[in-house]
């Protein structure tokens, strides 16, 4: 499918959602060069050291794959949720992204987003709503990223409709970690201004870098970007494990600029399931992850 159908319809869906679908939003165009490529890398901590994520000449210079949340994240995030019953923007929290990299990653390049609303769920105190973006390029048509985004609106449910989601294969997979040790573990202390660099690949929201906003969100002080620590764990498959064509991960818990994370990791088949928690307070940051490796035969044991 290289073009998303203009609504996702839904028997199950109420006329609410079902109405909702049927506002298309305009595409959008996102335009990125070598530097925004090094700006991501080195907000998911890449280093000075590793070359091929942070200096351009480099002969093997990448994106991490994970970058592919960005040219997206303006298109997803300005959807329009209005039209849920109570909607409260303050309310709103980033339960789980599944990014799938369809294509190469150019280091600099033209897309053109097509969003739509893939599902909406009545949790009853709660909504559930998934966007679904394709990030193509302008020039060849090519797909090059698929993003399924779910967020969770406290209060605003209560609006009739599907209360739980179909099985969309590895974007809805519950990865539950085996019950032995991990295969690979891997450590890494964030930054104290991790959050500060992190935001300028596009994700402005004050909860990250001003103490007051984040004090009225009830944080002591701002949180790291959920996208910024999927992307620091996504960095620790890819080291441990080789290259990745989807990764899925929920978020389960907050970060605070300068904490340590450790990924513990597990290979079963051609995914590597993983979980990451804080090492200074033990809180479980993502669950429910996985990567799908693109050559298992190829993939680091």
């Amino acid at each position: 499918m290289s073009k998303l159908p203009d609504v996702f319809t839904d028997p199950e869906d109420s006329q609410l959602v079902t109405d909702a679908k049927k506002d298309k939003p305009e595409d959008q165009e996102f335009i990125y060069t070598e530097r925004d490529v090094i700006l991501y890398n080195l907000g998911v901590g890449a280093t000075a050291k590793e070359l091929q994520w942070t200096y351009e000449s480099h002969d093997e210079f990448a994106a991490l794959p994970t970058f592919g949340v960005i040219p997206q994240f303006a298109a997803s995030s300005g959807i329009s949720l209005g039209w849920l019953p109570n909607f409260n923007p303050a309310k709103l929290l980033h339960g789980e992204q599944y990014l799938a990299i369809k294509s190469p990653i150019p280091t600099e390049g033209h897309f053109v987003n097509e969003t739509r609303l893939l599902e909406v769920l009545d949790k009853g105190k709660a909504a559930s709503v998934t966007t679904m973006v394709y990030t193509k390029d302008v020039a060849t048509g090519n797909v090059i990223f698929e993003n399924q985004i779910t967020v969770f609106i406290r209060g605003a449910g209560g609006f009739g409709g599907k209360r739980s989601g179909k099985d969309r294969g590895a974007a809805t997979a519950a990865n539950t970690p085996p019950k032995r040790q991990p295969d690979a573990v891997v450590e890494e202390k964030t930054n104290v201004s991790q959050a500060a660099l992190y935001r300028l690949s596009g994700d402005y929201n004050p909860l990250h870098i001003d103490p007051s906003f984040a004090a009225i969100g009830g944080f002591d002080q701002p949180i790291l970007h959920g996208l910024c620590f999927m992307g620091i764990a996504g960095k620790h498959v890819l080291q441990s494990f080789g290259a990745y064509k989807d990764i899925k991960v929920r978020f389960s818990g907050v970060v605070f600029p300068g904490e340590t994370l450790i990924t513990e990791m597990w290979k079963t088949g051609n995914k590597v399931i993983f979980s990451t928690k804080t090492k200074e307070r033990g809180t479980t940051v993502l669950t429910a992850a996985a990567v799908t490796l693109v050559d298992t035969d190829k993939a680091k044991l």
